[in-house]
């Protein structure tokens, strides 16, 4: 079973790359959805599709009766790497229906590839544990100026401190006499309840 991107994706796909390269200017006009559909030669409803998915991802900026205004790089750089990563999902997912007509043979690597998949969607639906969660502190803590030592801070939350962000300075992997003062960031990995519980730990 193959699964094509749709023309309007494709467009969408190819004005943002235009964005990201430099060859669409912030603020240069598109001339509507008629220019977008013969440049492409589709339909001008496919143009106007292309157009409304990059205007929801506030790529540009559909003015009417002025055309498409190109409104954002940063965007348009998102826009493209979100498309990437559902097309990694799908080219897994195209690949689990060719594997399905020889399973007797490749059912191992068939396991293997829809354990990818899960994993990759995860990532879409959680935040990956090995990215660090942050917490500010500020005067609710109820453990300021005390020591991660003091506090049993793993043994409480299950957090581990990666790093500290104090008066505009990164300290990484921070000792276990290390206190904890007022405006520090505190970075720290852990499982899916770590968060909940560490801010109840420091200010519940």
């Amino acid at each position: 079973m193959k699964m094509k991107v749709p023309v309007y994706q494709q467009i969408a796909v190819d004005v943002a790359s235009k964005i990201v390269e430099g060859r669409y200017k912030i603020g240069d006009k598109i001339y509507g959805r008629t220019s977008v559909a013969t440049n492409y030669g589709v339909s001008a409803e496919t143009a106007r599709r292309a157009i409304s998915l990059l205007d929801d991802m506030n790529v540009v900026e559909s003015m009417k009766g002025s055309g498409v205004i190109i409104k954002s790089k940063e965007n348009a750089l998102k826009f493209l790497r979100q498309f990437q990563n559902i097309e990694t999902l799908g080219q897994i997912e195209r690949d689990i229906y060719a594997l399905l007509d020889d399973i007797s043979k490749k059912e191992l690597y068939m396991k293997d590839l829809i354990k990818d998949m899960v994993d990759k969607v995860k990532k879409f639906e959680s935040i990956n544990p090995f990215i660090p969660y942050e917490i500010y502190i500020n005067e609710g803590c109820k453990h300021l100026n005390k020591s991660y030592n003091d506090l049993r801070f793993w043994n409480n939350t299950k957090a581990t401190i990666v790093g500290v962000r104090r008066d505009g300075r990164l300290i990484l992997s921070p000792g276990p006499d290390e206190t904890i003062k007022l405006m520090d960031v505190i970075y720290y990995i852990g499982d899916e309840i770590t968060q909940q519980t560490v801010e109840t730990f420091l200010y519940k």
